[in-house]
């Protein structure tokens, strides 16, 4: 495997991804984040490898539309993301909410 630097890793991850859709997933072991568009499968893998202590089984990756936003009179696009979900290894989980 290829080895990737550790400060270039970190700032592949943006934010988990909190939705109904999601949250029913995790019952499965999959985790749903933000990623850097540019971002490849193998670099994805090794970030979350790398901050959660996890075994990562599979990655895949969708890069949703950008959508129309407009305020008052001027017109855009929000900002583009790219979404990563990741299986992990059964008896692998990362903890999203921790405990206070």
């Amino acid at each position: 495997m290829t080895k990737y630097a550790p400060r270039t890793l970190a700032d592949l991850i943006r934010r988990p991804i909190i939705s109904e859709k999601a949250t029913i997933q995790l019952e499965e072991n999959k985790y749903t984040f933000e990623v850097d568009p540019r971002a490849t499968k193998p670099q994805i893998k090794a970030a979350i490898e790398e901050l959660f202590q996890v075994n990562v089984i599979g990655v895949n990756t969708q890069n949703p539309p950008r959508k129309k936003r407009r305020v008052g009179r001027f017109g855009g696009q929000r900002p583009q993301y790219k979404r990563a979900l990741i299986t992990l290894a059964s008896g692998d989980s990362i903890t999203l909410f921790p405990e206070v």
